[in-house]
């Protein structure tokens, strides 16, 4: 057997793909022959398919290349808007310190004089010291449940600028403070209100009449005691404090215009107030006051700060003086010998407004006093008789409106 070597179907393949070429030129009337074989169309054609899927792959590589630098930028575009609202918030905090720092120096200032004019304490009344001591707790709490409510936003100023964690906490603590003072300006009301109670008057009619009294002769120019979005404006415990300050003062001062001290010797009282036989007719009579008997010229005394709304000859009361304590409430001292104040003179507890006597219709030298409310006349006994926890609350109440006053003048 021969055998016969055939082309393989590849060979076969390329063989009909790329035939032999022949090429003919003429040129200056030579013509020549060139002939091109199927290896070289081979060759040449794989180097051209070499070079397509060369340009191709760098194609291919220059555009994945350009989505990931292009990628790349955006990310570090994003990083950089990132740390630059960083940096700016970091520059806001930054400028904004001052001014935390003005506005924390203006609430201590406020609260140092809330504590020293509006919340002085006497150091003979534990009680109210104590109450205002027993809300250290309270007050360490409500401070915790601050920091829970914005221990996030102080956490992130405190880690931008350290400075600033310094007076966060102090204004942490500041706020904690002003719920101490509520409390004892809850617990100075509560006394002042006790003791009006405990004279017989009713504590909300006190108060609300003293509110309004001091509402009719106010005036000024409006001068906000808080920059506009201060902390202060806003934090619903400076609204709590203020509402407990203006309660506990309406009722201090109510408190202090209650007639308590003694205008002449408790002992020697020679009348009661209410009904009696009438001492020249011998009939049934209303007596409005308390008769008080003694000698001619003896010290009569006011009974409670206020202001002389009378002072001289009254029909049947003889040589007169009448104090008005505000709040309506009026003391009326009658039968005197002589007066020693003038209308419209401001005086204390216990100044001499006159001696007594028998002027009027008398039967004798005495006192008769009276307590009248709205016009009134009221029981003066319960006013006479408080007794020694309803005083210090009063002595109290004076102190802290008596300081309140010379600050203000």
């Amino acid at each position: 057997m021969y055998s016969i070597n055939r082309p393989s179907g590849a060979k076969t393949r390329m063989a009909k793909w790329f035939p032999e070429r022949e090429f003919f030129t003429r040129s200056r009337g030579q013509v020549k022959f060139w002939k091109l074989s199927s290896r070289l169309q081979i060759i040449i054609a794989a180097v051209i398919a070499i070079a397509l899927v060369s340009m191709v792959a760098v194609g291919v590589y220059v555009l994945t290349s350009q989505h990931i630098t292009e990628r790349e930028r955006i990310a570090l575009d994003a990083k950089s808007a990132e740390v630059e609202a960083l940096q700016t918030k970091v520059d806001d905090y930054r400028a904004s310190l001052d001014r935390l720092a003005n506005d924390l120096e203006k609430r201590q200032d406020f609260l140092d004089s809330i504590a020293n004019n509006y919340l002085l304490t006497d150091p003979e009344n534990p009680d109210l010291a104590k109450d205002g001591k027993a809300t250290a707790n309270e007050s360490d709490k409500a401070a915790t449940d601050e920091k829970s409510k914005s221990g996030n936003i102080a956490d992130k100023i405190s880690a931008l600028i350290p400075e600033a964690a310094h007076l966060i906490q102090i204004g942490k603590r500041q706020l904690a403070f002003v719920d101490t003072l509520t409390h004892i300006a809850n617990a100075r009301a509560e006394a002042a209100e006790t003791a009006i109670r405990k004279f017989g008057l009713n504590p909300d009619t006190m108060a609300a009449a003293q509110s309004s009294a001091q509402a009719s002769a106010q005036g000024g120019p409006f001068v906000p005691y808080f920059e506009d979005g201060s902390d202060m404006q806003h934090n619903p415990r400076f609204a709590e404090l203020t509402r407990s300050l203006e309660r506990m003062d309406a009722l201090e001062r109510s408190l202090v215009g209650i007639p308590s001290g003694e205008p002449a010797d408790m002992n020697a009282m020679s009348s009661n107030f209410g009904y009696r036989s009438d001492p020249f007719t011998g009939q049934g009579a209303m007596h409005s006051g308390i008769d008080f008997k003694g000698i001619r010229g003896q010290s009569i005394y006011a009974a409670a700060d206020g202001q002389i709304s009378f002072a001289g000859w009254k029909s049947g009361y003889g040589k007169t003086v009448e104090i008005s304590h505000g709040n309506g409430m009026m003391t009326r001292y009658a039968h005197l010998s002589s007066i020693t104040v003038q209308p419209g003179q401001q005086v204390d507890k216990g100044v001499r407004v006159g001696g007594m006597g028998s002027t009027g219709r008398s039967t004798g030298t005495h006192l008769h006093f009276e307590v009248r409310l709205n016009g009134q006349a009221i029981n003066p006994r319960p006013f006479l008789e408080a007794n020694t926890d309803v005083l210090k609350t009063q002595a109290v109440a004076r102190q802290r409106t008596d300081a309140s006053a010379n600050a203000g003048s």
